[in-house]
C-alpha cells in the first residue's frame, strides 16, 4: 500500500470509520459527531444502565423465582431486547436524524416519533425529581450521624422502632430496666414481630422529606429543599449538555463509569456482614416451578424491554451522532449485555445489605426486600445505618444513584432538544442549539415543581406507572411493521449492509420481522392482563386520578392516529388510497445525511454514485485491486526490491 494510502486509511480508522476506508472523512459537520466510539458507547450504557437496574431488577429476580428468573431474562434479552437495540442504533445512524427526522422514511408514521417525544418528556419531568431527592439524601449523609438513625426526632411517632439502639443511656438505669422487665420485654417483642414494625427511615422519608400529604388532590405546600435540590438538579444536566454530544461526551467518562466503582466498593462491604449469604441465597436459590408460570415470562420481557430504554428516543438520538460506517452491531451487543450484566451484579449488592439488615432483625429477608423509592429511600438508607461509619456508605450509595440517574436523563434532554432542532433545522437554531436546550431544562424545571409538593410522591409514582408503560410497547411494535413491512425488509437490510458493510445477520432479520414483534405483542398483552390500579402502601388512588394517568399514557400514542390522518390528508391524490400510498413512500430526503454516502437510489440526479446500490465491501475490493495495480507497475518501473503490502478486506 502507498504511504498516502496509509495515512489516509490510519485516519479513516481514528475518526471511527469502517477499516479501509481511505477517502471519506465520515464527518457530519454541521450536526457533529461524538468525539470517538467510546463516548458514544458510555453515553448509550449511561442511558440504558438507570434506576430501575438497582431498585427493580434484584427485587423482581427475587420474587419471581430467584435463579430461576435469570432463564427467561437471558432469553427475552436474546430475542427481543438486543434486536430491538439493534434495530434503534442502525435506524438512528442510518439517518443520522433524531427521534422525528428519521420518519422520512415513511412520513405517515411521523406521529411515533411525536409518541416517543411525549414519552421522554414525561419521564424526564419525574425522573429529575427522584434524581433531586438522591441529591437531598446525599447533602443529608453529610453528617457523623445519619438522620434517619434513631427514633428520637422530632417527626418521629410513637410507633417508632429502630433497629440501632440510642447511644447515651445511662447504663446503669438500663440495667435495672432490663431487669425488672426481662418477662414483658419477652412478650413485647413477640408483639413486635407479629406487628408490622414502622422505621426511623421510613419516617423520615415521610414525616421529614416530603411531609406527605393525605390524598393526592391535597398538595399542600412546596417542600422548599426539595424543590431547591431540583433547581440543582437540572442546572447539572444542562451544563453537562450545554455543547450537546461534545460535552456530554465528556461527562459520561466519570459518570458511566465510577457507579461500577462505587457497586464494586458496596459489593466488597456488604458480602463481608454476617447474614450476607443468606441474602444472596433469596436472591439467587433458583425454584424452578415458576419457570412454567407466565407472569415470570412477562415480567422478565417488561424488564428487558424497559430497562434498556426501547422506543423512548433516545438510542435513535444517540446514534444519530454516530458516523455513518460506524459498527452499531457491535455496539448494540456490548451495550445490552453490559445492561443485563449491572442489573445482575446489582442484585448481589442490594441482597447482602438487606440480608444482614434480616439478620440483625432476626426476620426473614422477605420482610425487609423492597423495591422503587422504597428500596432507595428507606430499606436500604435504614440497612446503612447497621455498618460503621455509615455516613461513608450512604454518601457513596446516593452518589450512585445520582450518578445512575443523570447518565439517564442526559440521554433524555439530548432526545428533545435533538428532536426540536433538527425539525426546525434553521442556520440559527442549529448555531444556538444551547438556547434550545437551556429553555427545554427550564420548562422540565417548571414542570416538575408539582412534584416537589407535600402530594407529589403520589403523582411520581402515577407517572412512573402510567406515562410509560404499555404506550411504549405500543410505539415500538408500531416502529417494527413500519420498517419491515411499509417500507419493506429487503430496502432497510440494503440500507444496513451499505452502512454497515455486511447485511445484519440472519437471526436478526428473523427477529426483526417475526420474533420480536410477537413478544412486544406478548408484553402489552401481559400488561393488559395483570393490569391492577397502582396503590402506595396502604394508600389506594382515587378513580379520577387513575383517568389522568390513562390520559398521560394515551397521550403519546394518540399521536400516531392524528399525525397519520393529518399526512394522508395533505398528501398528494385523487382517492383516500392514493392518498394513503403516497403518505407512506419515503420523503426524497430519507437516507444517508452526507452526499458522499448517498450512493445508488440515495444518489442525487447527475452524481458519481447513481445506480446499483453496492455494499461497502465491493467499494474497497475494488480499490484494493487498484492498489495491487499501481504496486506493481511502481516495482516493474522502479525495480524496488520492498515486498508489497496489500490492504485487507475488513472482517463483518
Amino acid at each position: 500500500m502507498s504511504e498516502s494510502n496509509s495515512n489516509a486509511a490510519c485516519t479513516a480508522d481514528q475518526n471511527g470509520a469502517v477499516p479501509g476506508e481511505p477517502v471519506k472523512t465520515d464527518k457530519n459537520s454541521r450536526r457533529g459527531n461524538w468525539g470517538n466510539q467510546i463516548e458514544f458507547i458510555l453515553t448509550s450504557v449511561g442511558y440504558a444502565v438507570g434506576l430501575g437496574n438497582v431498585w427493580r431488577f434484584p427485587y423482581l429476580c427475587y420474587r419471581n423465582g430467584g435463579g430461576a428468573f435469570m432463564f427467561p431474562y437471558f432469553i427475552m434479552l436474546v430475542f427481543c431486547g438486543i434486536p430491538l437495540f439493534f434495530l434503534e442504533l442502525s435506524f438512528g445512524q442510518f439517518a443520522s436524524q433524531g427521534c422525528l427526522g428519521v420518519w422520512r422514511i415513511s412520513p405517515m408514521f411521523k406521529g411515533v416519533g411525536y409518541g416517543m417525544m411525549v414519552v421522554s418528556t414525561y419521564i424526564g419531568i419525574y425522573y429529575n425529581v427522584v434524581i433531586c431527592i438522591a441529591f437531598y439524601y446525599f447533602f443529608s449523609s453529610m453528617t457523623n450521624l445519619l438522620p434517619w438513625t434513631y427514633c428520637n426526632n422530632p417527626w418521629n411517632t410513637p410507633t417508632c422502632n429502630g433497629v440501632v439502639t440510642p447511644r447515651g443511656i445511662n447504663n446503669t438505669l438500663a440495667n435495672v430496666t432490663r431487669s425488672l422487665v426481662t418477662g414483658a420485654a419477652e412478650v413485647a417483642v413477640e408483639v413486635v414481630n407479629k406487628t408490622k414494625r414502622t422505621s426511623p427511615s421510613e419516617e423520615y422519608w415521610k414525616h421529614y422529606v416530603l411531609q406527605i400529604s393525605d390524598d393526592i388532590g391535597n398538595f399542600g405546600e412546596v417542600r422548599l429543599p426539595i424543590l431547591g435540590c431540583l433547581a440543582v438538579s437540572w442546572v447539572v444536566v444542562f451544563l453537562c449538555l450545554i455543547r450537546g454530544v461534545k460535552s456530554s461526551g465528556k461527562v459520561v467518562y466519570f459518570t458511566a463509569t465510577f457507579p461500577y466503582v462505587v457497586l464494586t466498593i458496596l459489593f466488597i462491604r456488604g458480602i463481608t456482614l454476617e447474614g450476607a449469604v443468606t441474602g444472596i441465597k433469596y436472591y439467587l436459590t433458583p425454584q424452578w416451578h415458576k419457570i412454567l408460570d407466565a407472569k415470570v415470562w412477562g415480567d422478565a420481557a417488561s424488564q428487558i424491554f424497559y430497562s434498556l430504554g426501547c422506543a423512548w428516543g433516545g438510542l435513535i438520538t444517540m446514534a444519530s451522532y454516530n458516523k455513518f460506517h460506524n459498527n452499531c452491531y457491535r455496539d448494540s451487543i456490548i451495550i445490552s449485555i453490559t445492561n443485563c450484566a449491572t442489573s445482575v451484579y446489582a442484585g448481589f449488592v442490594i441482597f447482602s445489605i438487606l440480608g444482614f439488615m434480616a439478620h440483625h432483625l432476626n426476620v426473614d429477608v422477605s420482610e425487609v426486600a423492597d423495591h422503587g423509592p422504597g428500596l432507595a429511600f428507606v430499606a436500604y438508607p435504614e440497612a446503612l445505618t447497621l455498618l460503621p461509619i455509615s455516613p461513608l456508605w450512604s454518601l457513596l450509595f446516593f452518589f450512585m444513584l445520582i450518578l445512575l440517574g443523570l447518565g439517564t436523563q442526559f440521554c433524555l434532554l439530548e432526545t428533545l432538544v435533538t428532536a426540536i432542532v433538527d425539525e426546525i433545522g434553521t442556520d440559527w437554531i442549529v448555531r444556538n442549539k444551547t438556547v434550545v436546550t437551556g429553555g427545554v431544562a427550564i420548562v422540565g424545571f417548571l414542570l416538575g415543581v408539582p412534584l416537589t409538593t407535600q402530594a407529589g410522591i403520589y403523582w411520581l409514582l402515577l407517572m412512573d406507572n402510567y406515562a410509560a408503560s404499555f404506550s411504549l410497547v405500543i410505539i415500538s411494535c408500531i416502529m417494527c411493521i413500519c420498517i419491515m413491512y411499509v417500507y419493506g425488509h429487503k430496502k432497510y437490510f440494503k440500507d444496513v449492509e451499505m452502512m454497515l458493510g455486511f447485511p445484519p445477520p440472519i437471526f436478526f432479520r428473523v427477529c426483526w420481522r417475526f420474533v420480536s414483534p410477537i413478544i412486544i405483542s406478548f408484553i402489552l398483552i401481559f400488561t393488559v392482563i395483570q393490569y391492577k390500579p397502582i396503590t402506595y402502601n396502604d394508600y389506594v388512588y382515587p378513580g379520577w386520578s387513575l383517568a389522568i394517568g390513562f390520559l398521560m399514557a394515551m397521550s403519546s400514542v394518540i399521536c400516531i392516529p392524528i399525525y397519520a390522518l393529518y399526512k394522508i390528508a395533505k398528501s398528494e391524490g385523487t382517492t383516500f388510497l392514493e392518498r394513503l400510498k403516497n403518505s407512506c413512500k419515503p420523503d426524497v430526503k430519507w437516507g444517508p445525511a452526507l452526499s458522499e454516502h448517498r450512493l445508488g437510489l440515495y444518489a442525487t440526479p447527475g452524481s458519481e454514485g447513481e445506480g446499483e446500490v453496492r455494499p461497502l465491501k465491493e467499494e474497497l475490493k475494488e480499490k484494493e485491486k487498484e492498489d495491487e495495480k499501481r504496486d506493481e507497475i511502481s516495482l516493474t518501473i522502479q525495480g524496488s526490491n520492498g515486498s508489497t503490502a496489500h490492504n485487507t478486506t475488513p472482517s463483518a
